[in-house]
């Protein structure tokens, strides 16, 4: 064997193996690094009560260091009473998107966190910041770009934080490929690709809105925007340009949506990634190849920590246990921002680089699978 290409083996499994033990270290819960109770934790409420905040945003923040349960914001008046009784939430902190408005007056609740279907993100981000709270809201952030940066905007105009629900930004082997964009262990990046989708979905009380192209429904809106963040933190670069094409096998489910995306980023430095989001197939694999090696996490947005492998033979473990862990450690990250002035992981600006892809891709079907040049 030629001995350069051992000692070049050995220096890149060296690299990887010293970014997952710094990872493991930073992105250790909060819960778990901390050894003095907080001086004071934010009083968060929920928009939304359907599944995700039911089953595990509620769950989560029974877990933080950093911020607690305080209110809820919902338009089923029917499932107020379950939460006030399992979570203790007082009549004087539980809203109605009629009255939200009057949060601003209550010194309790200091963030509002907003999981509703996307059409609601920005009149609700827009009505919260005007009252003084800062905003934590699902993704994708908008149903566009031009929404994003009023959002932005709006939260820049009343000096609160915008944070997006990026919870893999938050997991341990995600920020290690973070790292690993830049270090390039392997080289020069070459090409990627990002599937994400799940197969059998069946519409729901909680997700009928899905099929509803007006209020965000369809796979890239739900699903895509996880290929479209992990293709721009894999290369750590913007894309500039897409391609697209939309896919749709069951008809007569999946009206005037998206059942299936496929499209091709453009990246600088000739770097090209292949992405397919679908609701009619199981998908969920990053898959980076550069000139000597590939790494890829697989799963790369699981709820309970992602894994993968290295071409070699480094492995990626899963580090945060089980659900609810990963939410929580987000929730608590993006509370220290806000208690100590830190740097967010997910801003808002974050989440508006999304939407100006999101568009681009639209724009490309729309034009006929056209390449499309993606906004600044």
């Amino acid at each position: 064997m030629d001995p350069n290409r051992w000692s070049n083996r050995i220096s890149r499994r060296r690299v990887l193996q010293t970014l997952a033990l710094a990872g493991a270290a930073a992105a250790l819960p909060l819960s778990f690094a901390a050894t003095t109770p907080p001086a004071r934790r934010l009083g968060v409420a929920l928009v939304g009560l359907g599944g995700y905040s039911r089953d595990l945003l509620a769950p989560a923040l029974q877990l933080t260091r950093h911020c607690r349960l305080a209110g809820v914001v919902t338009g089923s008046p029917e499932k107020v009473p379950v939460w006030q009784e399992t979570y203790g939430i007082p009549d004087a902190n539980v809203y109605s998107y009629d009255d939200f408005r009057r949060i601003a007056d209550n010194p309790d609740i200091d963030v509002v966190y907003i999981v509703t279907p996307n059409h609601l993100h920005k009149p609700l981000t827009l009505a919260a910041a005007n009252a003084g709270k800062h905003v934590w809201c699902e993704k994708p952030m908008a149903m566009d770009a031009r929404e994003a940066e009023a959002m932005v905007q709006a939260c820049r105009d009343n000096r609160v934080q915008l944070a997006i629900g990026y919870r893999m930004q938050h997991e341990p082997n995600t920020q290690r490929f973070m790292a690993m964009a830049q270090q390039r262990p392997f080289g020069r990046i070459v090409q990627l690709r990002a599937d994400a989708g799940w197969f059998g979905w069946r519409q729901g009380a909680d997700d009928a809105w899905r099929l509803d192209a007006a209020r965000g429904g369809g796979a890239m809106y739900d699903m895509g925007v996880y290929c479209v963040n992990a293709a721009r933190y894999a290369t750590g670069l913007e894309p500039v340009a897409v391609r697209a094409w939309d896919e749709t096998a069951r008809g007569e489910i999946f009206r005037g949506v998206d059942e299936t995306m496929r499209f091709t980023l453009e990246f600088p430095d000739d770097i090209v990634a292949q992405c397919v989001t679908s609701f009619g197939r199981n998908l969920n694999t990053l898959h980076v190849d550069c000139e000597r090696g590939w790494y890829e996490l697989s799963p790369f947005q699981a709820y309970d920590g992602n894994v993968g492998r290295a071409s070699d033979g480094t492995r990626f473990t899963a580090q945060l246990g089980e659900k609810p862990r990963m939410q929580a450690e987000q929730m608590d990250q993006d509370a220290r921002t806000i208690l100590e002035g830190r740097a967010r992981r997910a801003p808002g600006e974050e989440g508006l680089r999304d939407m100006r892809v999101l568009d681009a891709v639209f724009a490309s079907v729309r034009d006929g699978n056209a390449r499309v040049r993606i906004a600044d």
